[in-house]
């Protein structure tokens, strides 16, 4: 077994661009979550009923 420290350099790339994808599937999770809140929040006609 060989130790290549330019190959581990090289390869710094791959993970960046592996770390971005997820974070940007994260980000649209978040932001579908967000969006359906806003549609699907039902408010209370008046206060008696969010007493409830």
């Amino acid at each position: 077994m060989n130790f290549h420290p330019g190959a581990f350099i090289d390869s710094l790339y791959y993970m960046g661009v592996g770390m971005l994808g997820i974070m940007l599937v994260i980000g649209v999770i978040i932001g579908i979550t967000a969006l359906l809140n806003k549609i699907t929040n039902k408010k209370p006609a008046n206060k008696k009923d969010s007493l409830k």
